[in-house]
């Protein structure tokens, strides 16, 4: 079942949304994330997606007892990323109970291969299942190290890559979309959906409950929102309702 995910990005130990990826452009939603999960999990969320943004920065997680706090206080599943760049990163983030790590930079590097083949490929060894890649975009291109540093991989290219390597999900962000509010980008996601064997869950630009039924039916099993819930352009209740109701190219239970 399609599920909408929502977001807690995590800046100094508080809930914040960045514009485009840009750490200057902040606004703060709240300063008790947990109070922040707990309401989520209220009005119907059945996964949340959290981010250190400050580890996607510094390169380690610098929030973990926060997200330890945030696992304790709800009773759904949470996937997590944001600097989680070594083997003993992941080990610690998963013992603090959530479902799945989301991982980024160390995964990709600035080129296919090498150490940071070694790093994913281990940690797919490790902990199958529970390994998520975050693909995140400019114009196609993957963007590393909080999203501040642009690489020449091809996103599309490379999610073959993890799907030939085993993995079976990706996270994808338009960047240019995150936080902005201007639709995500449904063909770059279609190509992505129609990479066989690759469940794909779709982030960034999600404006409308019409946004998640477009991502939905090119394929996309989930969508990360932040901006749209925190502002109120969409009501969780009322877009996970539509999408139960709305009839779909390949129907599935609600």
């Amino acid at each position: 079942m399609f599920d909408v995910i929502p977001a807690i990005d995590l800046r100094d130990g508080r809930c914040v949304r960045l514009l485009g990826g840009d750490f200057g452009r902040e606004t703060i939603f709240s300063s008790s994330p947990l109070d922040v999960a707990r309401e989520w999990e209220r009005v119907g969320a059945t996964r949340l997606h959290i981010v250190d943004l400050d580890g996607a920065r510094g390169g380690a997680p610098a929030q973990l007892g926060l997200v330890a706090k945030l696992v304790a206080a709800v009773h759904i599943p949470l996937q997590f990323g944001g600097g989680l760049r070594s083997l003993a990163s992941v080990k610690a983030a998963l013992e603090c109970g959530v479902e799945r790590v989301v991982l980024g930079t160390a995964a990709i590097g600035s080129a296919q291969g090498g150490a940071a083949r070694a790093f994913r490929l281990e940690c797919l060894r490790r902990y199958p299942e529970r390994i998520v890649i975050s693909l995140d975009a400019r114009n196609g291109k993957l963007a590393i190290k909080g999203w501040i540093e642009d690489t020449a991989l091809n996103a599309f290219c490379f999610a073959r890559q993890l799907r030939d390597e085993g993995f079976q999900r990706i996270v994808y962000t338009d960047i240019r979309r995150d936080g902005a509010l201007s639709g995500p980008n449904v063909d770059h996601i279609q190509r992505l959906t129609q990479i066989a064997g690759l469940s794909v869950v779709a982030s960034g630009g999600m404006s409308s409950i019409g946004d998640l039924i477009a991502v939905r039916e090119v394929g996309a099993e989930a969508a990360i929102v932040g901006q749209a819930l925190y502002t109120g352009q969409i009501s969780l209740p009322d877009a996970k309702a539509q999408l139960c109701a709305e009839p779909r190219r390949s129907p599935e239970p609600c």
